[in-house]
């Protein structure tokens, strides 16, 4: 196994949005936010592990002692300090200014939509559209590095590539498209928030190239690869990082294992596919809710 590189320690589940589709569902009433202590201790744990770092809830930047713990991170000498955030706090160069001074090295804000009708509604949230765009801005100006998280559900299919317009317009140094993965909200609203992959496929592809002919880099998350013709080394799951999670009141020694043995599945055909020993296959919600009778196994490569 390869040695670990990243820890993601979700420091709490407070949030100031609500969205549809949140993966952490009601744990922002079921466990309280780590205390400051705690989550250096976590910090100072997991340096032994790795040294790159992912800050994350929740939302991160509601913590008022958010810059302590980013000081507390550098001076333990992480190489990588991201932020994992909806990027409303952002908008505030101020605030901005403080991170950047206590050692935050990228920021990961998360813009689900390309319009504030379409993010507005998903995230629960009336002006974080506005709030997040403004704290990409800021970002940049400030010289940082951006890598923008969207999450693929049912009402945003059609919009991904005007969403790939949008990042590209401004300036982001990365985007990723993740189709949703069906737990906590998502999973309480399963059918009218997870998408056919078979409808997803060929608007991720088009967003894509949209990115790449703007030469940022662009990725997918979660999508298996028989439905990324001809783009299917942007799957960023050949690159993540061997990462430890640190969870509510659990921790995940090692989230590609848990991906491969609990979180993803196969289906009876993956085994005929050219793509089958690096393709994870879908998050395992899917099929025990839609079957297989999407996937085709590719058989041969479209050099075309």
């Amino acid at each position: 196994m390869s040695k670990l590189r990243r820890i993601d320690v979700k420091a709490g589940f407070q949030c100031n949005n609500r969205c549809r589709f949140c993966v952490q569902g009601d744990k922002r009433s079921q466990f309280p936010d780590k205390t400051t202590v705690e989550v250096k201790a976590l910090l100072t744990a997991g340096r032994r592990d790795a040294d790159e770092l992912v800050l994350t809830g929740g939302e991160i930047t509601i913590r008022d002692d958010l810059p302590e713990l980013v000081r507390h991170a550098r001076d333990l000498g992480f190489r990588v300090i991201q932020l994992q955030t909806n990027g409303r706090m952002l908008s505030h160069r101020p605030f901005v200014e403080r991170l950047q001074a206590a050692g935050v090295t990228e920021f990961g804000p998360a813009i689900h939509g390309p319009t504030a009708a379409i993010h507005d509604e998903l995230t629960r949230s009336p002006g974080s559209f506005r709030q997040t765009v403004k704290g990409v801005r800021q970002v940049k100006r400030l010289g940082l590095p951006v890598i923008v998280n969207s999450v693929i559900v049912q009402a945003n299919v059609p919009h991904l590539p005007e969403l790939a317009r949008l990042l590209v317009a401004l300036e982001v140094d990365q985007f990723q498209l993740a189709f949703v993965h069906a737990l906590g909200s998502a999973a309480e609203s399963f059918a009218t928030i997870v998408p056919r992959l078979s409808e997803v496929g060929p608007q991720v592809t088009r967003a894509l190239a949209i990115g790449l002919r703007a030469g940022v880099r662009c990725m997918t998350e979660a999508i298996p690869l028989c439905f990324l013709p001809g783009m299917e080394e942007l799957a960023a799951e050949a690159i993540i990082p061997r990462t430890k999670i640190f969870d509510a009141d659990q921790v995940i020694d090692d989230y590609t294992e848990f991906r491969l043995q609990e979180g993803k599945a196969k289906g009876p055909m993956c085994p005929q596919c050219r793509y089958n020993a690096e393709c994870e296959g879908p998050w395992r919600e899917y099929p025990e809710h839609f079957g297989w009778d999407e996937f085709e196994p590719v058989t041969r490569r479209d050099d075309g």
